[in-house]
């Protein structure tokens, strides 16, 4: 059985419907706790026994065997097959140090499996290879695999149980209470019940926290999937302030949907409880009608209260966009612009955005004050006639009535609530959801990550447009790329070679003609498939450093964390092309953190990174568009011999 076969064995067994794979190394001390943790999982030994862990359960892993057909195997037994390599030179010098000290009979077995596990702490024992869904894939799918389900079921239970044992308690004292007497069971038996009430609420607070962080981590994956699916041109054309906007309402959207979404389910259980309650007092079925009238009555004013909100995020969604345009444009706008029409229309803005404010506020108020006071007065008003013609013995029902009232009460509180953070996470999905849906794009499975044959790239008669009713940029273009050639491609600025460049990284698509890498186009090999084939340094500002550490930073297009090799040829590259000054300069080596918040990298030095990036993603073709330009002469030799001894094959854009 493949690598491959195991995989698709136990996503199939999963119902993961996009299924993709994480490595990483299994280590002898930490086995069973990876395994643990990773399951459904492949590992692989010594390249080429491959085990497939479906799940573990207690002391047993489930494994599928070649046939499908599962198998269960002690924890213990597993760690013993795949540490049996690993111990085997281990065995004798431990034997020989055991029988020195005279250590024999059953205590020998145990001394020596406890040796081995601390001699054997850090030595790799195999590839764990996890079975995950893709974060572009169903989001049920996910939670499942992600324990969520079964986490939002033990809420409600646990809740229900917080309901009842609260309910309970107020029966067992209320009972004292009207019967005029207290007795000593009845008194210790709501003790007891307060008591229990304790570890149930911490069962629920720490239930709710769980599912909140787990919801909310996945849903960061999936926007981040999302935004790196995105067509470059369509993120240049949202403009930053409509980018930062977005940002702001997915933020919004995480918190008010979990908290808004849990609290109004929490309180539509709460309701049919006190409906229940209500069925059995004195207003009997007419406060249960009147409830169910008054939550309808919540759900419209709730439906109001959206579209206003939604009013008011559009103007403070515009407001920012035109701020964060403003601030890049700030220094433009004081030498080029008049002072009187710096503010122009911000003032207008303003007073708008203050009246949908007000509006906002009022219907608020209304949701979320006058509606719950307002079912108290309703609901006791429905009380009254049995209040004051009530028959001798009927205090009880009455009491009953009464604390069904005050419960519909509080639940309708968290319901207004509820509903209010809905509305805000239902206006703040509307900029998230193209976001969202982005990341469910498929890409085709790549092919394999090198050529075979002699035609790196090959192009024929290429046609692109930036927009549909625009002029063609490139027409009919032509172009082959062999193994081993050295190319450089000239031009004056807007004749399309950073154009061409972009098509050929696959940063962008044709409008018609044929691409294709090693006989493949795009479609074919998949974006993934491509970038291992292509690798490009687009130009400085289509370029970037990210936040994160300089290594990080260059072996982007490997997997992560790096190997020792992976390190060492990154290091080597890099003081090839004359960073090592700079590695050498900064405090952390290459595990110096860098990018806007971190060390300060000059035009040069970002240049510099952006080839070696380009050159350790390890592609059969590496195109440098205008990457040397910011570079002096004696850097631009420095980084020149490295690229030409470092590629395969090569193609420079500049300019003439």
């Amino acid at each position: 059985m493949t690598l491959n076969d195991a995989a698709q064995a136990l996503a199939r067994g999963a119902a993961i419907d996009w299924p993709e794979l994480e490595a990483e190394t299994l280590t002898s001390g930490r086995l069973e706790r990876q395994i643990r943790r990773a399951a459904p999982a492949v590992i692989v030994v010594d390249g080429q026994q491959v085990l497939a862990v479906e799940k573990v359960r207690g002391n047993r892993a489930i494994l599928l065997d070649a046939e499908g057909r599962r198998v269960r195997m002690p924890m213990e037994k597993l760690r013993e097959l795949l540490t049996a390599a690993a111990a085997a030179p281990h065995r004798k010098a431990i034997g020989s140090m055991l029988d020195e000290c005279g250590i024999g009979g059953p205590r020998r077995a145990r001394a020596c499996e406890a040796l081995l596990r601390e001699r054997l702490f850090e030595t790799p024992v195999g590839e764990l290879w996890q079975v995950r869904a893709h974060p572009g894939s169903s989001f049920a799918i996910q939670m499942r695999q992600a324990g969520l389900l079964k986490r939002l079921a033990g809420l409600a239970l646990a809740h229900l149980l917080d309901y009842g044992l609260w309910m309970l308690s107020w029966v067992v004292i209320g009972h004292a209470a009207l019967s005029g007497r207290v007795d000593s069971g009845e008194l210790l038996a709501w003790v007891l019940l307060l008591a229990t009430l304790i570890p149930v609420r911490l069962w629920v607070t720490w239930s709710q926290g769980v599912l909140a962080m787990g919801v909310g981590g996945l849903l960061k994956q999936r926007l981040l999937a999302g935004v790196l699916s995105l067509d470059a041109d369509a993120l240049r054309a949202e403009g930053a302030g409509r980018m930062l906007g977005r940002t702001i309402e997915a933020e919004a959207l995480e918190n008010l949907a979990l908290s808004g979404g849990l609290a109004a389910f929490l309180a539509i259980v709460e309701l049919f409880a006190a409906a229940a309650v209500l069925a059995y007092g004195a207003g009997g079925w007419a406060h249960t009608a009147l409830l169910g009238l008054w939550v309808a009555l919540t759900f419209g004013l709730g439906t109001l209260y959206a579209r206003r909100r939604s009013r008011w995020t559009d103007s403070r969604l515009s407001m920012t966009h035109d701020l964060v345009e403003r601030m890049a444009g700030h220094r433009t706008r004081l030498t080029q612009e008049q002072p009187e029409d710096w503010h122009t229309g911000e003032d207008e803005a303003m007073a708008a955005y203050a009246d949908d404010s007000a509006r906002l506020d009022r219907m608020a108020a209304i949701l979320q004050a006058a509606l719950p006071r307002g079912w108290v007065l309703a609901a006791v008003a429905v009380l009254a006639p049995w209040w004051i013609g009530a028959p001798a013995g009927s205090a009880g029902v009455i009491a009953i009535a009464v604390g069904g009232i005050l419960l519909a009460a509080q639940s309708l509180r968290r319901l207004t609530a509820g509903l209010a953070q809905l509305a805000g996470a239902g206006i703040a999905w509307r900029q998230v959801a193209p976001l969202f849906r982005s990341a469910a794009q498929r890409p085709i499975s790549s092919a394999a990550s090198r050529t075979g044959g002699d035609t790196v790239l090959e192009a024929a008669d290429l046609v692109f447009r930036y927009r549909q009713e625009g002029a063609p940029v490139l027409r009919g273009c032509n172009l082959k790329v062999r193994r081993g050639d050295f190319l450089l491609l000239e031009g004056g600025s807007g004749s399309g070679k950073s154009t061409l460049a972009s098509l050929i990284a696959g940063l962008r698509k044709p409008e018609s003609g044929m691409l294709l890498a090693g006989g493949l186009d795009l479609h074919s090999l998949g974006e993934s498939g491509w970038r291992k084939r292509i690798a490009a340094a687009p130009q400085y500002h289509e370029n970037h450093v990210l936040s994160a550490s300089f290594a990080f930073n260059l072996l982007m297009g490997r997997h992560w964390p790096p190997t020792r090799s992976d390190l060492k040829e990154a290091e080597d590259i890099c003081r090839e092309m004359g960073l090592g000054p700079l590695i050498d300069r900064m405090p952390g080596g290459l595990m110096q953190m860098v990018g806007e918040t971190g060390w300060q990298l000059s035009q040069g030095e970002r240049s510099r990174l952006f080839m070696a990036r380009a050159l350790l993603q390890g592609g059969d073709l590496v195109v440098l568009d205008e990457s040397f330009a910011a570079l002096d002469p004696e850097n631009l030799r420095q980084a020149l011999e490295c690229v030409v001894r470092r590629a395969e094959t090569l193609l420079v854009v500049a300019h003439p």
